[in-house]
């Protein structure tokens, strides 16, 4: 498929919006009474969160501690798709420097900021909508996306130049992420029962994709009509959110109804992607999420994708295929499967559903 070069009508910022409507949004950015965040079946409780992993205990020089944590990532792989992780080696100091320079990015005179406004071919850059459908309706958020691995998409020119000192954050931020991203492959790896370089090697060995999208959300004079990202599930292997502290957003489905993340301190929220539910035959499961806005204060928070490499097969490993149970899903690229939301926008799980191999 080739994408157009050009988005299906004009894009407005929504940060723009945001400065210049004072009590009502635009009809293109209230959803349908189904998909508004006050509907939500099922209760939601002060105590309900996702799991919180220390992952510290894995090299605590205790075996029962390590292997009381394996069982923690296990559990949340399997019943959640989501949980947090601290101790995870990634200075506190560092995370907060990385989502303070791209708030200050937001925060730059528009003139700065269009000059890295992005196109659907490859998404990278300054952008305010998914999905290349006339009349869609939008979210309220917009973004900056970039590549960092593999080397050859790394392209600095897209990177800001504004704030003076985001480049070298970024960079620093990266490879910690990174090297983060390769030791849960490991964990969940051994989880599965599978050596444990092998979802690593699943996904290219050293030649993974990573890249990292920045939320930014404005204001929302009626946050109760509006998403700042629509329920969907993430189309690559795992998902390292640094959120913002201040202002809790990101909504998980749980069963019939939706849990609001309340993010503990200096931790990571991680979670299982499409990619890695296919590799594991649906052991682990990636989950829909969305995320709320507020009328009161604008949120940022960095979502970095940790993909296999673009142009390989996935599919689900061979050891965890049997008679009993076959290979839910058919082999298919990366690239060929994101097609779909840079297509249609987040749209749930539904792409999942559609590839399922008939039984």
């Amino acid at each position: 498929m080739n994408f157009p070069r050009d988005w299906p009508e004009p894009i407005i910022r929504v940060q723009s919006l945001s400065e210049s409507c004072e009590d009502k949004i635009p009809d293109r950015y209230v959803k349908p009474p189904e998909a508004r965040p006050s509907v939500a079946a099922g209760p939601e409780t002060e105590e309900a969160n996702i799991p919180l992993i220390d992952l510290g205990l894995l090299n605590a020089g205790d075996e029962e501690l390590r292997r009381k944590t394996l069982r923690q990532v296990s559990e949340a792989c399997r019943e959640w798709g989501f949980f947090q992780v601290v101790n995870h080696g990634v200075e506190p100091e560092l995370m907060d420097r990385a989502r303070e320079v791209w708030r200050e990015f937001f925060h730059e005179p528009m003139e700065v900021k269009q000059r890295y406004a992005n196109s659907p071919t490859t998404y990278e850059g300054y952008g305010s909508r998914l999905g290349v459908e006339k009349g869609a309706i939008l979210d309220w958020s917009d973004y900056y996306y970039l590549h960092y691995l593999p080397c050859n998409l790394r392209d600095f020119n897209k990177w800001p130049f504004l704030p003076s000192h985001l480049r070298e954050v970024i960079t620093e931020y990266s490879t910690e992420v990174v090297r983060l991203g390769g030791e849960l492959l490991k964990i969940l790896s051994i989880n599965l029962g599978l050596r444990q370089d092998y979802l690593q090697n699943a996904f290219g060995g050293d030649d993974v994709g990573a890249c990292l999208r920045v939320n930014f959300y404005p204001k929302c004079p009626q946050p109760d009509l509006a998403l700042g990202l629509s329920s969907h599930s993430d189309p690559g292997g795992m998902t390292f959110l640094l959120p913002d502290q201040n202002v809790p957003g990101l909504q998980v489905r749980r069963g019939d109804g939706w849990i609001t993340v309340k993010p503990a301190p200096h931790a990571f929220i991680v979670n299982i992607g499409d990619q890695i539910q296919v590799m594991s035959n649906a052991i682990y499961k990636s989950v829909e999420h969305r995320v709320i806005v507020n009328s009161a204060q604008e949120r940022v928070s960095l979502a970095y994708f940790y993909n296999p490499k673009s142009d390989l097969l996935i599919q689900p490993a061979d050891e965890l295929v049997s008679p009993d149970r076959p290979a839910l899903y058919p082999a298919m690229t990366f690239d060929q499967y994101r097609l779909y939301i840079r297509t249609k926008g987040p749209k749930g799980k539904s792409q999942l559903l559609e590839l399922k191999s008939p039984r």
